[in-house]
């Protein structure tokens, strides 16, 4: 990876202040690019949603709102509150996630947000008895948990016993008590089955899956209608830089035959998009204050860790990185470097948790330096752990 320019450059001044470098930088240009392309390419029925999940900072949401995005998905009243702040009107809202509150359901109704995706009978009984309550008829997709998965897949979400949804199985009992609902609309599904894919392939196999799975209830329950598909997200990002980008395009023209061949022109199909709107928009930049080597391996301590930056520990993965070499002057003879060798890069918290990168190959890096990780846009700062010792909460700098 090479660091930009503009992210360099401020880098650079950040430094010159004195002060220990340890932020993120966000450049939301990518993002706002990605979803007028999707925009473009995607066929007639197929409407973008900004999955805020990824990255709930104003400026995603900002870049989200100028770039046209159909709507946000939000899984808390909280996320709802910051959209609507943002500038979205709540009727561009959907509503996922297997446990809802009431209040969080109440916000929902009363503010007659676009769709709530049920998860279960409970729930379904719950958002009915609300909605009676305040007068409204709520539009609602059915989420399933369908008898199949993608097992290449960074995350799965079906197949199995999961706590997302209803299963498969057991439709043919749980939706006519859920039609029989006076206060819910029933719109379609929402069947996500991965995240974190790469193969275009696999996500059009759910796409087919999921379509025979609306044109079975369509049979079964005659004046039914899915007229709304939700396919969650899972476009991958290439985090090991291996040039397997995700094809957005493969994708589009794929699902145009797909809803061609079952004559579903006309209907409306949802993308949550998270990582792959906004992993590319963000660094995480932390100064490296100390390179010792243990038993012949180089330890890399940086200002920031897992309380900073959780995802490559929670997910076992090394992230994009690149150094910013400042040419500090040693503080002492002898001072342990970095010279064309696979290191481990750790943050100053007091747990062998904290991790990084673990054998990461690093050209050259000396103490002062600063580490910085890429694809880092997506599910950073909000996933990880900043209450943990207690440390101060990294800048987050927006360059556009």
């Amino acid at each position: 990876m090479k660091t930009p320019q503009n992210v360099e450059t401020t880098l650079r001044e950040l430094a010159a202040s004195g002060n220990t470098v340890n932020c993120y930088i966000y450049d939301t240009t990518e993002m706002r690019t990605k979803i007028a392309h999707l925009t473009e390419i995607m066929p007639a029925g197929v409407e973008v949603f900004y999955a805020m999940k990824a990255n709930p900072h104003a400026a995603f949401l900002a870049a989200a709102l100028k770039a046209d995005a159909k709507g946000i998905e939000i899984a808390s009243l909280g996320e709802a509150e910051k959209a609507v702040a943002a500038g979205f009107d709540p009727s561009r809202l959907i509503y996922t996630g297997p446990g809802k509150s009431p209040e969080e359901l109440s916000w929902a109704v009363e503010n007659s947000i676009r769709t709530v995706h049920i998860e279960s009978l409970t729930e379904a009984h719950r958002l009915n008895a609300i909605a009676e309550k305040a007068g409204k008829t709520q539009d609602v997709l059915l989420r399933i948990n369908a008898d199949f998965d993608i097992h290449e897949a960074q995350t799965t979400f079906s197949g199995g016993s999961k706590k997302f949804g209803v299963d498969e199985e057991k439709l043919a009992d749980i939706l006519p008590q859920i039609l029989a609902l006076p206060a819910l609309n029933f719109r379609g599904l929402h069947v996500y089955a991965a995240s974190g894919v790469l193969n275009v392939s696999d996500l059009l196999k759910n796409c087919e899956l999921v379509f025979g799975m609306a044109k079975q209830i369509e049979a079964d329950f005659p004046g039914v209608l899915c007229d709304i598909i939700d396919f969650g997200g899972g476009f991958g990002v290439d985090y090991l830089e291996t040039d397997h980008d995700f094809n957005p395009q493969a994708y589009a023209d794929g699902l145009k035959t797909l809803i061609e061949t079952y004559g579903y022109q006309g209907r409306t199909f949802f993308l949550e998009l998270g990582r792959y709107l906004a992993a590319d928009s963000g660094w995480f930049c932390t100064e490296i204050l100390d390179i010792k080597d243990s038993r012949g391996k180089k330890q890399v301590i940086c200002a920031g860790g897992i309380n900073h930056f959780r995802r490559p520990a929670a997910l076992a993965i090394n992230h994009p990185l690149a150094i910013v070499t400042l040419n500090r002057a040693p503080l002492f003879d002898g001072q342990e470097s970095i010279r064309d060798e696979a290191v481990y890069f750790g943050g100053p918290l007091c747990t062998g948790a904290d991790k990084l990168a673990n054998n990461v190959y690093v050209e050259s890096a000396d103490i002062g330096d600063i580490g910085v990780f890429g694809l880092a846009g997506a599910y950073g700062l909000t996933m990880s752990n900043m209450e943990f010792l207690s440390h101060e909460r990294p800048d987050e700098i927006v360059l556009s």
